[in-house]
């Protein structure tokens, strides 16, 4: 009877293994990580298994196969597996699928990057801010797949990893990092379309909450402060530096952070192959649409990245979120950018909710959501990266991928004629009144240049020390959904209400579409008379 009951068990133990098997799944389709020109990580999520295998190769057919390793990542039988695949060919297209077990993915793509020396133009996409509004759960699966993927689909036609680079996100994937379920509902599931096929860097929001499962879930590059892994970090591609940061609380002070982006800074100054920098962090320094939402350490950010692009003439970007809308500006000085890519999901900060300001860097900001294209051309004579907002509207305005902003930046100064101060000079001017500061129109020696800031000053000395005034119009400033420049040809200024029996001087300079700043003007005066 017991020898019975045992060949009974003997046989039924490769059923209940099967059955076992059967409900195995993969809970996260592979997304890819850290792209190198010679080697690539993948990552993916099962409910259990051990096995990690990535197939390979130059067509459908793979042929080739490379394993790697399976961690915990909940106290349970889930596993994230990662497979670095290396010894690849850079600037060529692989096909891959993962294998845990009896579990397969579908066959998907990716591209390796290229060297510097390649001198390869390329294309990314940055969105941030798409954790979970209950009011509109699916926003972020819209954004990826009716936004990013149509998009691409429309303007380049074929595969999207021979179109597209890498994704940057900085910070807020979901709406609370500690929640397991959250990074595969809502971040990871919505975006597997785009993820299996292109490279994302993240960054760290305030949502992710420091949490584990964000360093389980990310193999980012691990060239940062050494106990400080993956919070803050770059990353090459092509002629491009990348530089992810952490502007949380604990961290946005921690002098380790700051050093090393002023190391990182000064050598990428003597890179000759890098001409743009690209940083990422979830706070913003200005926000016109939430001011509650923002951090002195990223401004602090911004003056080493002014300083750096004047220094090298290597033009940079902020790109950020925190506040749930678009915003773009510039700084006054350099060709530095200040790009605000939310919201890929969060519910939108509307005009009026919160407390907001109009800053003189921003010429535009919408609470719409939408991402943000990145085109960079990688000429080496004459490189320059174009920035594209690409809306997907909100609750009142609707909009199917419609790009509502756009700015070129070339990394070559393409400086205008300096402005002709006509009036006043040498006039005698009723103090009490002030006066009207007059130049001739903008002029420039490239056909396509436009007027799109000028900057007045005038001052009781010649050196403009302490001026009177120093007024930084631009050519557009879309405030509240009105453009507040409307009818200014930026040609003349008025001052204010001038000291009696005083000499001014004053100039003028104009700066074109792309950031290029003219000589000033020559210097003229004129007197005041008594009130």
């Amino acid at each position: 009877m017991k020898k019975k009951s045992f060949l009974i068990l003997l046989l039924l133990i490769p059923i209940l293994g099967i059955s076992q098997t059967a409900t195995d799944k993969i809970l996260v389709q592979p997304y890819l990580q850290d792209a190198e020109p010679n080697s690539i990580k993948i990552l993916w999520e099962t409910s259990a298994g051990e096995e990690s295998t990535v197939e390979y190769g130059l067509s459908p057919k793979l042929g080739q196969k490379t394993s790697g390793i399976a961690n915990d990542v909940n106290f349970s039988d889930s596993r994230i597996h990662e497979v670095k695949l290396k010894d690849l060919k850079r600037l060529t297209t692989y096909y891959y699928r993962i294998k845990t077990g009896k579990l397969f993915s579908d066959i998907y793509q990716f591209k390796t990057p290229p060297f510097a020396s390649d001198r390869q133009s390329f294309n990314l996409i940055a969105m941030s801010d798409m954790q979970r509004d209950s009011n509109n759960p699916e926003k972020f699966s819209e954004v990826v797949n009716d936004g990013i993927l149509k998009y691409m689909e429309k303007e380049f036609g074929g595969a999207v990893p021979e179109n597209l680079a890498l994704v940057l996100i900085p910070g807020d994937l979901v709406a609370t990092g500690t929640d397991y379920d959250q990074w595969q509902n809502e971040f990871f599931n919505p975006a597997e379309k785009l993820f299996s096929q292109v490279p994302v860097y993240p960054v760290l929001g305030n949502h992710e909450k420091n949490s584990t499962f964000y360093f389980k879930y990310f193999s980012l590059p691990e060239n940062g402060s050494a106990a400080y892994s993956e919070n803050w970090w770059y990353k090459d591609y092509g002629n491009t530096r990348i530089i992810g940061l952490n502007s949380n609380d604990g961290y946005r002070d921690t002098p380790e952070q700051y050093k090393w982006l002023q190391q990182v800074l000064a050598k990428t100054a003597e890179n000759e192959d890098i001409d743009f920098v690209f940083a990422q962090l979830h706070h913003p320094f200005k926000s016109e649409l939430w001011i509650p939402g923002e951090e002195e350490f990223s401004g602090k950010v911004v003056k080493l990245l002014e300083d750096f692009s004047t220094k090298t003439g290597k033009p940079s970007i902020h790109f950020f979120g925190h506040t749930h809308g678009y915003s773009r500006g510039q700084s006054k000085d350099h060709k530095h950018l200040w790009i605000n890519v939310a919201s890929a999901g969060g519910a939108i900060d509307n005009w009026g909710e919160f407390e907001g300001r109009d800053y003189d860097e921003f010429t535009n900001t919408q609470d719409e959501y939408g991402f943000v294209m990145v085109e960079v051309d990688a000429n080496k004579e004459n490189p320059k990266f174009t920035i594209k907002r690409v809306s997907r509207g909100n609750e009142n305005i609707e909009r199917d991928n419609e790009q509502t902003d756009q700015i070129t930046i070339y990394k070559n100064e393409r400086k205008p004629n300096a402005p002709v101060a006509i009036s006043p000079n040498g006039d005698d001017i009723a103090a009490k009144y002030g006066t009207l500061l007059k130049a001739k129109p903008f002029d420039s020696s490239f056909g396509s240049a436009v007027h799109a800031a000028s900057n007045w000053q005038l001052a009781e000395n010649e050196n403009f020390e302490n001026p009177t005034l120093d007024s930084w119009k631009q050519s557009e400033n879309w405030y509240y959904m009105e453009n507040r420049q409307k009818n200014d040809d930026l040609t003349d200024e008025i001052t204010k209400r001038l000291k009696p029996s005083t000499t001014y001087f004053w100039r003028v300079r104009y700066r074109d579409q792309n950031l290029n700043w003219s000589d000033w003007s020559e210097t003229q005066t004129f007197k005041t008379k008594e009130y």
